[in-house]
């Protein structure tokens, strides 16, 4: 079910809040599905001799989770015609039962032709911005 493009959906319309948990099992699986095994995402004795506080997360993951946001929000994964990022800093996953979460937040920032509106994003861990500029463009019908 996707979003009906109405009054409703307006500038300044937010996404809900939403948190996740990144954890080093999503991050070896991650590894696998990408066949990106760089040490840095699940070796913390590499990163750390690189100059890393800790493991850290793909740039993949940090993007997939938060455009499930949006996903979410719209209903229909296929929705999503554009995104794009830069990452302002890297997600730390500590070894433990908990991992790193990552809250992201969203509002519709930009109303275009064709049914489609820009999603200005954020995403942030402990506080601090993983992602700037962050920027979706959907589908509604």
């Amino acid at each position: 079910m996707t979003i009906k493009l109405d009054r409703a959906i307006a500038v300044g319309t937010p996404l809900p809040a939403r948190e996740f948990n990144v954890d080093r099992k999503m991050l070896v699986m991650y590894c696998g599905a990408c066949g990106d095994f760089a040490p840095t995402h699940w070796n913390e004795r590499i990163a750390r001799s690189v100059g890393l506080p800790d493991v850290i997360a793909h740039g993949g993951v940090i993007m997939a989770k938060t455009l499930q946001a949006v996903t979410d929000w719209v209903g229909d994964p296929g929705a999503v015609v554009d995104c794009r990022a830069q990452f302002s800093r890297p997600l730390v996953v500590p070894d433990d039962d908990v991992g790193a979460m990552l809250r992201v937040t969203g509002v519709v920032e930009e109303k275009l032709d064709h049914q489609r509106v820009v999603i200005r994003l954020n995403a942030e861990s402990g506080g601090q911005p993983v992602l700037s500029a962050a920027l979706a463009v959907v589908r509604l019908s």
